[in-house]
C-alpha cells in the first residue's frame, strides 16, 4: 500500500535529514532539526477524506473509461536558510495609523493583507490600523525577493520585529510623557497607560508630533533565518483514463497541508488551490515546444494550453496546524507546496488504473497510448 510505505519512511519532528545540506542555492545548506511536523496526521486526515482504503483495490471500469487512484507527499521550504532576507518600517502617524512598509512583492498572494495582520497582531491593533506599502524600491526597505515561498516566514519575521520595536518605542515615550519609569507604562493597542493618566493613541501620538520635543516614530528590522522550516502535504487524487484515445481526466483531488498556524486560512486555502491547478496543468497540459530550428511553438495561450475549470475535477483543501517556534506566530510557507504533489500522484493513478509508469512530462494521450502499447508487447 503507497500510504503504509510512506508512513514508515516519512520524517517527523526532532528528525533531520541529509537534503537540508545540500539545499543551499549555491552555498553549503543549513542543517536543521524539525521542529513542526504534521505530516503523519496530513496523510491520515487526507486517507479518511478521500476514501482511500475503499477505493485502492477497486479499478471501476465503463467501456473504454477506467478509474485509478494515487498519492504523493511533498515537503517544501520557507525560503532559503541563510539567504533570503525581509525587511520592514513601521511608521506611527497622528491620527494612531501604522504605515508599514515593506520589500516583498504581492504577486496575488495577498502578502500585503497577511503582513499588515502580522503587524497588527503584533501592536494588538485592528488590522485597518495598518496600511501596508510594498515593493517600491525608492520608498519600501530592501528585499531579496517573492520567491522561494519566504514571504510569510520572512518577511512576517521582519515584520513582527518591527511591530515589537515600535511597542517599545511608543512605552519609551509613554514614560517620558508621563514623567515614570518605562515599567510603569503599558501599551494595550488603543490606549497608553500610565500610574495616573491615559491617553488613546491617535492622542499619544498627536502629543508626539505637535507638542515640545516633537518625535517621530519610526522603527525598522530585517530578518534572515538560520533555517528554512518545511511545510508538508498530502495529497489524494483520482483520474479516469481512456484507454482509447489516451486522455486522463481529473476527477478528484483531495489535499491536506501543513503550514505551520495559517495566518489566513482564507488566503492559505485559495493559495493552494491555485498551485493545485498549476501542478494538474504542468502534469497534464502545459509543454514548452521548439521546432527543428529552435524556434518556440507554443509562444501564446492559443497553442499553450493550461487548465480550464472543466480541467480539473473537484479539489479540496484541508490543513492540519502545526506550531513553528521560529515562525511569526507559528506560520510556515505555503506557496509553492500545493504545485509539488499533481505529477506524482497522478503517475501513481495512472499506474492503478492500466499499470504504466509515466516520468515524462507533461501526460499527454500520445505518451498514454504509446505506453500502453508498450506494455501490451506492441
Amino acid at each position: 500500500d503507497p500510504v503504509k510505505l510512506r508512513q514508515l519512511n516519512m520524517i517527523r519532528e526532532g528528525e533531520t535529514s541529509p537534503i537540508f545540506k545540500i539545499m543551499g542555492e549555491g552555498r553549503e545548506g543549513a542543517e536543521m532539526t524539525i521542529k513542526s511536523c504534521k505530516l503523519e496526521q496530513c496523510v491520515e486526515l487526507g486517507k479518511r477524506i478521500f476514501g482511500w482504503s475503499e477505493k485502492f483495490s477497486k479499478r471501476p471500469e465503463s467501456g473504454t473509461k477506467v478509474r485509478g487512484v494515487g498519492m504523493a507527499i511533498a515537503m517544501q521550504g520557507s525560503g532559503i536558510a541563510k539567504i533570503d532576507m525581509g525587511s520592514a518600517i513601521l511608521k506611527l502617524n497622528d491620527d494612531g495609523s501604522f504605515n508599514l512598509l515593506v520589500g516583498a512583492t504581492d504577486l496575488g498572494t495577498g502578502s500585503d493583507t497577511i503582513l499588515a495582520q502580522i503587524a497588527a497582531e503584533t501592536l494588538n491593533v485592528p488590522v485597518k490600523k495598518v496600511v501596508p506599502y510594498s515593493s517600491d524600491t525608492d520608498l519600501t526597505p530592501f528585499d531579496t525577493g517573492a520567491y522561494a515561498s519566504s514571504t510569510t516566514y520572512v518577511s512576517g519575521n521582519a515584520v513582527k520585529r518591527a511591530a515589537e520595536k515600535m511597542k517599545h518605542l511608543i512605552v519609551q515615550h509613554g514614560s517620558r510623557l508621563f514623567n515614570c519609569s518605562e515599567e510603569e507604562v503599558v501599551f494595550n493597542g488603543e490606549e497608553i497607560i500610565g500610574p495616573e493618566q491615559r491617553l488613546p493613541l491617535s492622542e499619544f501620538a498627536t502629543k508626539l508630533y505637535y507638542s515640545e520635543n516633537q518625535t517621530q516614530l519610526c522603527s525598522t528590522a530585517s530578518f534572515v533565518g538560520d533555517e528554512a522550516p518545511p511545510p508538508y502535504m498530502s495529497a489524494f487524487c483520482e483520474i479516469e483514463l481512456d484507454t482509447e484515445t489516451g486522455k486522463i481526466t481529473p476527477v478528484r483531488y483531495v489535499a491536506v497541508v501543513d503550514c505551520g498556524v495559517p495566518i489566513n486560512p482564507n488566503l492559505a486555502k485559495v493559495q493552494v488551490e491555485g498551485a493545485l491547478v498549476q501542478g494538474i496543468g504542468m502534469a497534464l497540459y502545459e509543454e514548452v515546444k521548439y521546432d527543428s530550428k529552435g524556434r518556440l511553438m507554443t509562444n501564446s495561450m492559443m497553442n499553450y494550453r493550461i487548465p480550464s475549470r472543466l480541467d480539473i475535477g473537484d479539489i479540496e483543501v484541508h490543513f492540519v496546524e502545526s506550531y513553528e517556534p521560529t515562525g511569526p506566530y507559528g506560520a510556515k510557507s505555503v506557496a509553492e507546496i500545493g504545485i509539488d504533489t499533481p505529477p506524482a500522484a497522478i503517475s501513481n493513478a495512472v499506474y492503478n488504473a492500466v499499470g504504466i509508469r509515466l516520468h515524462d512530462l507533461p501526460f499527454t494521450p500520445e505518451k498514454v497510448l504509446k505506453a500502453l502499447r508498450v506494455k501490451e508487447g506492441f
